[in-house]
């Protein structure tokens, strides 16, 4: 219930609106516009909806100003620190950590969902060796859809969470054909000896002439970049998998438009961007010279993996994600020139006036490829790796969606600065 209102007045008409202001747990207040157009007879205009709540959500809040990111209320340090994915993905879709029963039969319902139809196998076929991973991924992802259409009641709460454990389960084994048909290597089923994680990596890099024994640091960083990617409040995949839902779509076919979302470079791309400047730059004795080209606004050259559209302070998954580089780098004895590159450029630019007035500090995506790259993972499966965390966050939000008592489909207003009514001449008589 709002305790208090705001009254918007048209100074041309004289016309009033009374609008309740909404308060959350954390962040501003939102004013409640559902009667402006009714009672005014406008709309707002708020291009990227920079200042617009399109719903009302409890799994995820950030805090861009004091760099504050929180699962369900748990910081994400703690979760960082003392938890893995799969209880993070529990955590997202259930909303509380589970008790180890509640583990366990998670973990389980998980492992019993892994595989996909067979027929599925041959879609990769029809993909370049070369296609970017992406496209596949969004491709499949709809495939997957066709699977599951209609068996899957969205309105009904068991076939909901049905969906979130197949989503969850499934997109390790989608991600992993991805890069064994691109590396000419046979598909590998899951292994339900295995956790999670290790399963995936299995999945990945196992040889089917040799027995896989996964590296304990690796599986470590793996975990750690999953749970700092798992879900990030209402950004623009997330947006997406909430719109398209909103239209009762199939939740793969969701869960398919947020890939393709993803797969852009000022989203999910950034870390393949990163990869590249970084390779741009090659030697640390070029890095201000970089940086002056990218404060050169007539230069294309940009400063990729600083700043955030949120994030106006340190982003806290960028502080752990640093640490972690260090450790898998020292502990795997990983040479990585890279790495020294980037410290560099850190170091420079925030210590540059330009950045820190413009408050650019290093985001995820800063570190994150150094570490998928430490782990063998080529720059262009970075981005699957972020969709598969993020489909832990994706699925979750499009539950809560659903269950809200004011869901409705998504429909945006705009601002038509089109021509005026006009009518239609025939070719033969325009000049």
């Amino acid at each position: 219930m709002a305790t208090r209102t705001v009254t918007i007045t048209d100074n041309v008409s004289g016309k009033q609106v009374e609008c309740p202001v909404h308060e959350g747990q954390y962040g501003a207040p939102v004013i409640d516009l559902k009667n402006l157009y009714k009672e005014l007879g406008m709309f707002t205009f708020d291009i990227g909806y920079a200042s617009t709540a399109a719903c009302r959500s409890a799994i995820t809040y950030l805090d861009g100003e004091e760099g504050v990111l929180l699962h369900r209320g748990y910081p994400i340090e703690q979760l960082a620190e003392k938890s893995n994915f799969l209880e993070v993905s529990y955590l997202l879709v259930h909303g509380e950590l589970p008790t180890t029963r509640q583990f366990d039969e998670w973990s389980h319902a998980i492992k019993m969902h892994g595989m996909t139809h067979e027929h599925l196998s041959r879609f990769y076929q029809g993909y370049r060796y070369d296609a970017h991973p992406m496209s596949v991924l969004a491709g499949v992802c709809a495939a997957v859809a066709s699977y599951y259409h209609s068996q899957t009641d969205i309105y009904n709460p068991e076939d909901r969470m049905m969906t979130a454990r197949r989503v969850i389960a499934k997109m390790p084994n989608l991600v992993s054909k991805i890069y064994r048909h691109q590396s000419g290597l046979p598909f590998v089923y899951p292994d339900n000896a295995r956790e999670y994680v290790e399963n995936f990596m299995y999945m990945m890099f196992s040889w089917p002439s040799e027995p896989y024994v996964p590296n304990p640091v690796a599986l470590r960083a793996m975990n750690l970049l999953l749970i700092l990617h798992a879900d990030h409040e209402q950004n623009a995949s997330t947006s997406t998998v909430r719109l398209a839902g909103s239209a009762e779509t199939n939740p793969f076919a969701c869960v398919a438009a947020g890939v393709s979302t993803l797969w852009g470079k000022a989203h999910g791309g950034a870390n393949e961007a990163v990869i590249d400047m970084l390779k741009e730059i090659k030697d640390p004795k070029n890095i201000q010279k970089f940086v002056d080209r990218a404060k050169d606004k007539n230069d294309h050259a940009r400063l990729m993996g600083f700043g955030h559209r949120v994030y106006k302070n340190y982003d806290p998954r960028a502080k752990i994600i640093r640490a972690a580089c260090h450790d898998l780098l020292d502990e795997m004895h990983v040479d990585q020139p890279m790495f020294e590159i980037a410290m560099e450029l850190e170091r420079i630019a925030l210590n540059d006036d330009y950045f820190i007035s413009r408050k650019l500090y290093p985001n995820v995506d800063f570190y994150s490829g150094l570490i998928y790259q430490a782990l063998n993972i080529p720059t262009s499966m970075f981005t699957p790796m972020f969709a598969l965390a993020r489909s832990s966050g994706w699925i979750a939000q499009w539950m809560e969606m659903l269950s809200d008592g004011d869901f409705r489909i998504g429909r945006p207003r705009q601002l038509y600065v089109g021509a005026q009514k006009r009518d239609y001449v025939p070719v033969a008589a325009r000049k």
